[in-house]
């Protein structure tokens, strides 16, 4: 099985860029070709470019024309279709650039799309702020000391205890209509989660607090 995946959607346009060495495949939907372009990112190292292509602008880009993948379902959004592409790959993780900021529907419908594929794909979102992605049962994260650590039920969490953020839980239940963790922060260099029943997103900043 091959191990990474790289791909563009298009949200926020990220301040800065990955090594695009580290990655076994690197992709785009069509909405962020036009920023990679932009931002002079390597083009020549994309393996696909997928949409429907209606910000497709017919220009210079067409030198890369076998490498778009035309996906017109109009029930998928482009970044559900991508996925399903690079999970044909054997690809077992996917870091994924662009999928917040602008309208936050699409910020939601993303996360409501990466929560589709937890089981065949490890998705992990970046933007300026933090990576967030879900995580299992049992988790330990390290290197996260005086770090904002957010956790975030989806849509509920039950008997969730916590070790190394400010205010711990344990045995508790978090729901998105009652009680959410968010806003905690990291007191220890190591943090670990563990619950019985729900799916759960953590928040990670970027910056130390």
């Amino acid at each position: 099985m091959k191990d990474k995946a790289l791909l563009f959607i298009n949200g926020d346009v990220p301040k800065s860029f990955p090594d695009p060495d580290e990655y076994n495949l690197i992709a785009c939907t069509d909405g962020a070709f036009h920023y990679l372009k932009e931002l002079n990112f390597p083009l020549e190292k994309l393996d696909f470019i997928s949409g429907d292509f209606d910000s497709h602008s017919g220009s210079d880009e067409n030198i890369y024309q076998d490498k778009f993948i035309y996906t017109p379902d109009q029930d998928k959004t482009d970044f559900q279709k991508a996925l399903e592409i690079i999970a044909e790959k054997d690809i077992a993780s996917v870091d994924v650039f662009g999928g917040s900021g602008g309208e936050q529907d699409h910020f939601l419908g993303n996360l409501t799309v990466a929560f589709g594929f937890k089981d065949q794909l490890n998705i992990r979102f970046y933007d300026e702020f933090s990576e967030y992605y879900f995580i299992p049962k049992k988790f330990t994260v390290k290197n996260l000391k005086g770090k904002m650590v957010s956790l975030y039920p989806f849509p509920s969490v039950e008997n969730i205890t916590t070790k190394g953020l400010n205010w711990p839980l344990t045995n508790g239940n978090l729901s998105i209509t009652s009680n959410i963790g968010t806003r905690n922060f990291a007191v220890h260099d190591e943090v670990s989660v563990e619950y019985e029943k729900g799916d759960l997103l953590i928040f990670i900043g970027k910056n130390y607090l």
